[in-house]
């Protein structure tokens, strides 16, 4: 989704554009989260032949939107979300979480029921509206950031749209980027 925020996180799905056009969703089961600054590096956006550049508001969106972190400019944080996983090297976790995204034939977003009890802070969630899970809350996530909260059930199951390799990570305790919600 498109919004006017400011982004806090790169992302990279490969290349997505054709001159300034958005001619398609993924290119490939690589999709990391990277630092908006590396060594100096800089580089335009809509180059052609290269990977387009994507832009996400938090982390929390980030995961949501089926990515995890750069094992290059994010290196730390990429050996823990790994090690909650129990090891797994780059190429199994991308082909685990892309069959965790992606409704296989289809190429539309998967969402995961998962009960309401075991979603940890920094799920997302589609109830209604995508909605950030915070504490004993649901925030509202609009085109202009965070919004609304409202008391998060305590019963039944969520529509996760993180990917459920991604819900285990934040289980194991890993230090996720929230912008204020």
């Amino acid at each position: 989704m498109a919004t006017p925020l400011r982004g806090a996180w790169t992302g990279n799905r490969g290349c997505l554009h054709r001159g300034e056009e958005i001619v398609r969703f993924h290119a490939g089961n690589l999709w990391i989260v990277c630092a908006l600054e590396f060594r100096g590096r800089h580089s335009e956006l809509f180059r052609p032949g290269r990977f387009t550049w994507l832009f996400f508001h938090d982390e929390a969106v980030a995961f949501a939107a089926g990515h995890r972190p750069c094992g290059e400019c994010r290196h730390a944080s990429y050996v823990a979300y790994r090690d909650a996983l129990g090891g797994l090297r780059a190429p199994e976790l991308n082909t685990l979480l892309h069959a965790e995204r992606i409704e296989r034939g289809t190429h539309r977003r998967r969402l995961h029921r998962t009960p309401w009890r075991e979603l940890p802070d920094g799920a997302f969630v589609l109830d209604g509206t995508p909605k950030l899970v915070l504490g004993d809350a649901l925030v509202e996530w609009t085109t202009a950031g965070y919004g609304a909260r409202a008391a998060r059930p305590t019963q039944g199951d969520a529509k996760a749209i993180t990917p459920p390799s991604t819900l285990e990570v934040l289980r194991a305790g890993y230090s996720l980027q929230i912008a204020t919600a």
